[in-house]
């Protein structure tokens, strides 16, 4: 992995959930509040708590196991698994479950769309049954 992806990586992992939260508050203001976020990296699990505005009730959102990668031809985002707790969202996240959504290429961005797919490369099958078996012991 380059120095690049590993300090992204680095400053992911050191980045406050609570600066995620006020800062995603700042722009979202009048739309939606997150009232909790947890970003787990090398887990690959996303959790987000938000209430739209006027409602009373949070909806809760979890993302698990993505990927970037590239094909050959483009950069694609891949998610293996969503859920929420509302059905509507469920069904809605269940379109994007499976799929390789293919990432724009834009003109200057060939860089960042190579490092985005280094720093949330899809780990190795083989790599993820040994770290498996070896927590298991």
């Amino acid at each position: 992995m380059s120095i690049a992806a590993n300090i992204i990586r680095f400053a992911i992992k050191i980045t406050p959930n609570s600066l995620i939260v006020w800062i995603a508050n700042h722009v979202m203001k009048g739309i939606a509040e997150l009232t909790q976020f947890n970003f787990d990296l090398d887990a690959r699990k996303v959790y987000v708590q938000s209430r739209l505005y006027g409602e009373d009730f949070t909806i809760d959102v979890v993302l698990e196991d993505f990927a970037v990668f590239n094909d050959g031809e483009s950069y694609r985002f891949i998610l293996h698994s969503a859920r929420s707790d509302r059905p509507w969202l469920q069904n809605i996240l269940a379109k994007f479950v499976g799929k390789a959504w293919k990432i724009p290429a834009l003109p200057g961005f060939a860089k960042p769309l190579e490092l985005m797919a280094e720093v949330f490369a899809a780990r190795p099958p083989v790599l993820e049954a040994i770290v498996h078996d070896s927590s298991a012991e």
